[in-house]
């Protein structure tokens, strides 16, 4: 279970990079952008989320074949989506809702074939 790790903190990561850019402001041209997001602490966390998530990826994939790793590090973009739902107040059409459904879907797949084949 130290997989699903990886998806949440994918996901604390974009989060806190979404407030680090609001923060920052909107003019990416601005001379002040740049240091904005540099001294945010948002975009502090999401640094420390990205290396935090690196050190449990190498434990990922030392445990687990890579074939199996990366595709269940897909359920970032169904978590990603509902906290841009839950925090930012996004709309989610039936169509991002049906794609999530066969994300899931495709990981549930994956995963209990390769517990299958190992019976």
């Amino acid at each position: 279970m130290t997989w699903l790790a990886i998806p949440a903190l994918n996901t604390l990561q974009q989060l806190f990079l979404k407030l680090g850019a609001s923060d920052a402001g909107s003019s990416v041209a601005g001379s002040d952008w740049l240091g904005n997001l540099l001294v945010s602490p948002w975009f502090a966390a999401a640094v420390a989320a990205e290396i935090v998530c690196f050190v449990i990826w190498m434990t990922v994939l030392a445990e687990l074949d890579l074939s199996l790793a990366f595709p269940l590090s897909a359920a970032s973009y169904v978590f990603i989506m509902l906290m841009a739902w839950l925090a930012f107040g996004e709309r989610l059409d039936r169509r991002e809702l049906v794609g999530s459904l066969f994300i899931l879907a495709g990981i549930w797949c994956l995963v209990t074939a390769k517990s299958a084949s190992k019976d």
